[in-house]
């Protein structure tokens, strides 16, 4: 099983964090086999941002660097580069600029899947992208 690649979107992680009924059991299944090394969990570097600027209200700066420092442990994480950014932009149909660059890092990681609650919004990814519930039932 350990040689599953996925990307853990953003919300996959705030699901966990933020004890999101109905969505934290099994978004938690996903990261405890990422930190049992079962499969190997990616995050990008803008979802640690996006997840430190979001738990502002909820969490301390301590608790927030905690967090991040421990996802860091677990995961690897994806860097962007400008030429992902410049590939967006001029890509007229973009929609959203962190699906984007989730698709990107994705794709150039040479990842299986990217683990997400909305994979509508992955319809024009290269790598395919899976609800956590069917995730886990594929492994």
């Amino acid at each position: 099983m350990k040689d599953i690649d996925i990307l853990i979107d953003t919300n996959i992680i705030l699901d966990v964090v933020q004890e999101r009924e109905p969505f934290k059991s099994v978004a938690k299944q996903i990261i405890a086999l990422c930190i049992k090394k079962k499969i190997n969990g990616f995050v990008t570097a803008h979802s640690l941002c996006d997840i430190f600027y979001i738990l502002r209200k909820d969490k301390t700066i301590s608790e927030r660097l905690s967090l991040i420092a421990n996802l860091c442990k677990y995961l690897t994480v994806i860097s962007e580069r400008q030429t992902d950014f410049e590939i967006i932009a001029e890509d007229k149909e973009t929609k959203d600029l962190e699906d984007s660059l989730q698709m990107i890092c994705a794709e150039k990681s040479n990842l299986d899947y990217i683990v997400t609650r909305n994979v509508k919004d992955f319809e024009k990814s290269k790598i395919s992208a899976i609800e956590p519930e069917a995730f886990l039932k594929l492994l």
